[in-house]
This record gives C-alpha cells, structure tokens and sequence, in this order.
C-alpha cells in the first residue's frame, strides 16, 4: 500500500540512463531492470504500444478512443498519445488510464531526456507537474483539449478493488517489469481482470514474449499472436479477444499453452 508522503519510488533505487536514440530511462535498483530498451528508450515504445498495435490509424479514423496501461513508469506514452493527437489533422477525445505502484519523483521526471524529439523534450514539465501532484488513488489531470489522463496511484489489485476505472479500452499498454521481475503482473487472474476491461476488439501489445506470459493470456480468454520485436528484441506479443485482429501476426497455439500452464510447465 502507497502511503500519502511516500508517493515517489527512493531516489537512491533509481538511476538515470542513456539509451543508444538518445532518449534517456531509468534502471531501478528494486526490480534490477531498465524501465526501456537501452538500444532506445523512445524508439521502443513507438514501436511497441503505437506501431504495431496500430494506435496512429486509429487515432486518424476514430473519434473517442480509450487506452489502458499497466505501469505508468516514466510516463513516456503519455506525451507519445499527447505527440500523436498534435500530429492528426481532426484528432479524437483520448482517454488515457494508468496505474503505477511506485512513481517517480518530479525531480527526477525534470532530468528525463527525450534525445532529439523537440517535442517530447518541451513537454516534459507535464510529467514533472503529474508526479509534484500525485495522491493515492485516482488522480485526474487534463493535459489538453483532446487528451484526459487518469492515473492510479497504487498497487493493480487496489484499482480494481476500488473500480476506479470506467470505461473499455481500445488498447492496452502492458508494461510492468517482466515476468522474472515482477510475477505478480503476469498472473492469468491480471489478464483476466485486464479483459474485463476491453472491448471485443481490444488489441493488447506488450514488449514481452515469454512463453509463459503468453500461456496465462490465453488461459485468461485471449487470442495470442507473436510479433516482430523492438531494438535487437526478436519478439514481442500481441493479443485480442477477437482472433480477427491478429490476421496480420504470427498466431500462437493457445490451446497447446494452455495444456502447458494447466500441467505446471511454468512453475519456478
């Protein structure tokens, strides 16, 4: 549980990292992992959470658009929605909900680099803003005309247990630390509670490809496909309710990972 004056992951648990675009991250010491790719901070949540579940045409032909993300972290594909919307001719309302356990200070938000992106750089006083204002629990911010952020200060299971998201998402960003580090949030009971909030055609995109990630997707009701991955990464995963979303991937056999989870291939 966050407690109110300890809202902000210790500065001592987290570094300041370039990253080969020129894009800076953060190593936490907690979960021994970068926060990105250290081949490219910027370049991989592109690819990631917009490319290749296809956020950028859908925010060209779409006029409401909500998107869900496990693990807010540095807050990155929020100024990536906010870049987007500038770039689209007619943009859409944007909902944007996120849920973060341990958010980071404004002071080290303030040192975050984007590299060359002009835009992402001059944005980056609404990350240190959201996170000088965060309380526990559902904090609202409107970040501009088009775009509304809603972040969840807390653990996963205590946005659910509080129902402080409403809404279905067209997209879910599932970036917590992987599997190794951070079990807890690739659970078939999180990918269950993470349907519960989508719509049919749903796509959910993550930088993962453990193949136990995957077998508690399906075993959750999602139609799993693999992906090309980001930055030297060979895959990454791709997921749906509805199989016809994933006609342009590679698809796994859900039935076969979920034989494999039920006969405890996964277990440590």
């Amino acid at each position: 549980m966050i407690n109110a004056g300890k809202m902000t992951e210790s500065h001592h648990l987290l570094t300041i990292k370039p990253t080969k675009d020129g894009s800076t991250t953060l190593f936490s010491k907690k979960f021994d992992q970068h926060y990105h790719n250290p081949n490219g901070a910027v370049a991989e949540s592109r690819h990631v959470f917009f490319e290749t579940p296809g956020v950028p045409a859908a925010l060209k032909c779409q006029d409401f658009i909500t998107i869900f993300e496990t693990g807010f972290g540095t807050g990155m594909n929020l100024l990536l929605v906010l870049e987007y919307l500038e770039k689209t001719g007619s943009p859409p309302a944007v909902i944007f909900n996120s849920v973060e356990a341990f958010p980071v200070s404004p002071e080290i938000a303030a040192q975050f680099d984007f590299g060359n992106n002009t835009f992402l750089n001059s944005s980056r006083q609404i990350l240190s803003d959201i996170f000088g204002e965060l309380q526990p629990g559902l904090n609202q911010f409107k970040v501009s005309n088009h775009l509304t952020f809603n972040l969840f200060a807390g653990f996963f299971d205590e946005l659910f247990e509080q129902n402080a998201v409403s809404g279905k998402a067209d997209f879910i960003f599932h970036d917590p630390f992987s599997p190794d580090a951070n079990p807890d949030l690739w659970t078939v009971e999180v990918f269950k509670k993470l349907a519960s909030l989508s719509k049919p055609d749903t796509v959910l995109s993550t930088y993962c490809a453990a193949t136990s990630a995957r077998a508690a997707m399906a075993a959750a009701g999602w139609y799993v496909a693999r992906a090309p991955g980001a930055l030297g990464k060979r895959e990454m995963t791709v997921a749906s309710l509805t199989s016809d979303k994933l006609v342009n991937f590679k698809r796994v056999s859900e039935k076969r990972l979920i034989e494999r989870l039920e006969r405890g291939d996964f277990r440590n």
